[in-house]
């Protein structure tokens, strides 16, 4: 194929071409939860180069920041501080590497026993729906002292430039929308007197990015344990779509225990640092898709660029420049569509809402995110999207399936 035979320079220029198509995605976590978006590119980076040698760089994917651990990482900085947060995050990855050990002695279709989409689809719609008061926070500017109404114009004209270009843009440009998104509401903030420069002149050219010596809190660790179950199904899925953009079958070859491991790795290595843990990211692929680049040395492309880029210490304090407003007209969206691929997954398998054991989970699941259910355990407490993991999988190991169900 061509794409094996492109000369080094190019698979260079392409390969920074496929971070740019990440890079809206893979700041905005930090920005949102506090953490550095310098640290966010070295992890990415190292995560990606990371997941290439546990597979053989056999998948052309890139790994960066995961949307699914946006609210998590806020409730642990909150509660326990960024150490322990990074501490239990690490612990998190681990999930990946015992359901890859499962993988590998059971084989893939375990995965859909122990995380059916009756299982996965609630979660991920508890995820985006509990970030929807954060982002309407942002969005009318609660943390800014600025005037309503111009916090609301700033957010709006964030959100419909975004949702403008992924309706109708064509190529390379839709798989950007959050990138053009923060662009129009950067340019109108600047308009507007709303940016401050400080820091970015305050900033040096080469700076370390801020590492975080993790700390492990038994709390925080049972806290964020579940919380990797639903990004580690939507991996599942990740692979499935690379494999059929490529024509090539990665839950045979690697496997997917494999990639499982490399993700796992990732993850555990980019919170040790202090970053945000990792996840496959889709834009990429549809990226791999339409510029036909199979070759994974692009992504090694990537990721280098990703550890360089991560040194600028200017770029850092550009990006801390974003206002509150602009984020929050992005996740706007950001964060419903992450309930829609929650709703997608119900919807995708034909689960039948009709059947009582499915009804039941879904019912409780729901009621116990948005509700904010907890339960004390001793000196520990179980919350949030945790719980909501552990009582999905309880349910559906404990509730007896009806003849002839198989989507639950």
């Amino acid at each position: 194929m061509t794409q094996q035979t492109i000369s080094t320079p190019k698979q260079a220029f392409v390969g920074l071409q496929m971070l740019f198509v990440a890079f809206g995605a893979l700041v905005l976590v930090p920005l949102i939860t506090g953490l550095d978006p310098n640290t966010a590119l070295l992890t990415a980076g190292i995560g990606t180069l990371l997941f290439q040698l546990c597979t053989g760089r056999q998948v052309p994917i890139f790994l960066a920041s995961s949307f699914a651990f946006i609210a998590p990482i806020q409730y642990g900085i909150q509660h326990w501080g960024i150490p322990s947060t990074m501490g239990g995050l690490a612990c998190a990855g681990l999930v990946y590497v015992v359901l890859s050990a499962l993988v590998k002695w059971r084989g893939a279709q375990i995965m859909d026993r122990i995380f059916p989409p009756v299982v996965v689809g609630p979660v991920i719609i508890i995820i985006g729906l509990g970030l929807a008061p954060v982002a309407v926070d942002m969005a009318v500017g609660k943390n800014m002292q600025i005037e309503q109404n111009l916090a609301i114009l700033v957010s709006m004209v964030t959100l419909v430039t975004t949702v403008i270009v992924a309706v109708f843009a064509k190529g390379l440009m839709k798989l950007i929308p959050i990138m053009f998104g923060i662009l129009v509401g950067y340019l109108l903030s600047l308009f507007l007197g709303l940016v401050d420069f400080t820091k970015v002149y305050e900033a040096s050219w080469f700076a370390i990015p801020t590492l975080t010596t993790p700390q492990f809190n038994l709390e925080a660790i049972l806290y964020l344990l579940p919380i990797a179950i639903a990004p580690a199904v939507e991996h599942v899925g990740g692979i499935m779509a690379i494999s059929s953009v490529t024509g090539k079958n990665f839950l045979q070859k690697p496997g997917l225990h494999r990639t499982l491991l490399g993700d796992g790795i990732a993850t555990s290595a980019a919170s040790l640092l202090g970053g945000p843990p990792n996840t496959t990211y889709a834009e990429v692929t549809g990226a791999v898709m339409l510029t036909k680049n199979f070759n994974p040395k692009i992504m090694t492309w990537a990721a280098c660029w990703a550890i360089a880029i991560s040194f600028c210490g200017k770029v850092g304090a550009f990006l801390q420049t974003i206002p509150d407003v602009v984020m929050g007209g992005i996740m706007m969206l950001v964060f419903g569509s992450i309930a829609a691929v929650g709703m997608s997954t119900l919807i995708k398998a034909k689960v039948d809402m009709g059947e009582a054991r499915n009804l039941v989970i879904v019912s409780v699941v729901m009621t116990f995110g948005i509700g904010g259910m907890f339960i004390n355990l001793g000196e520990f407490s179980l919350k949030g999207i945790s719980l909501c993991a552990i009582a999905a999988i309880i349910m559906n190991l404990i509730l007896p399936k009806e003849k002839g169900q198989n989507n639950a």
